[in-house]
């Protein structure tokens, strides 16, 4: 397994509640990983403990060969990852190619409008985030990624809220991605659309996780039929 970035043994409480026990996240290169959960279960704090914006109370990140005990974004960010929050990502100060010329120009990344295109934005690099809806601003949130091209994006609920064809686009981005070796990890509960693209199932329940492995092992798997996929195992 050619793993890029593991977040391993994390545990993490809140006020006192103990959201994460030994939670363990993997990113591999070239493949698009999906972890499942309930909402509150930790899946964001897990991605976040990752990305090195949140402090874990124990347990430790691996990122490119290295090991971070308290691990920073901007340490991590330098190295190649690309952290996809579940809120706005771009500022509404400027417009959509201002932010993309932005970030090519400090990290020697992709041509913009190739990028912007791609994902279907490129007619909207005129205009500011504001101005767009909810699928032209998760879209031109990728085409930041694209630009940017990272080693590791770890995304947080990309899909919530936006159209099916928004949808397909995404996933469109984030394979070709994967194909290009970038190591990608995906949370969500858009159980069919996920399940489609997934190399690999995490499960994050009751503060750990279990690797199912392939989508089809994943639907097999009684447990998570039962706790988490309910109808959508049939």
């Amino acid at each position: 397994m050619n793993e890029l970035l593991v977040a391993d043994c994390v545990a993490r409480s809140f006020d006192g509640r103990r959201v994460l026990s030994s939670a363990t996240l993997r990113a591999v290169r070239g493949e698009l990983r999906v972890v499942f959960g309930r909402n509150g279960i930790g899946k964001s704090t897990l991605l976040r403990i990752a990305a090195g914006l949140l402090a874990a109370d124990s347990g430790v990140v691996h990122f490119a060969g290295e090991s971070y005990p308290a691990p920073s974004f901007v340490q991590l960010a330098r190295k190649g990852l690309f952290f996809l929050p579940d809120h706005d990502l771009l500022s509404n100060a400027f417009t959509l190619e201002h932010q993309l010329e932005m970030l090519r120009e400090r990290f020697d990344g992709r041509d913009v409008r190739e990028s912007a295109e791609s994902v279907g934005v490129k007619e909207q690099l005129a205009k500011r985030p504001y101005q767009l809806s909810s699928g032209e601003l998760r879209r031109a949130e990728v085409a930041a990624v694209l630009v940017r091209h990272p080693r590791c994006l770890l995304a947080d609920e990309p899909y919530r809220g936006i159209a099916p064809l928004d949808a397909e686009r995404l996933t469109a981005a984030f394979r070709q991605m994967a194909q290009d070796g970038v190591a990608i990890v995906v949370t969500g509960h858009e159980v069919p659309t996920l399940l489609d693209a997934a190399d690999h199932v995490t499960w994050c329940t009751s503060g750990t996780t279990y690797e199912l492995g392939s989508p089809e092992v994943a639907r097999a798997h009684e447990a998570f039929r039962g706790d988490y996929l309910g109808g959508w195992a049939r």
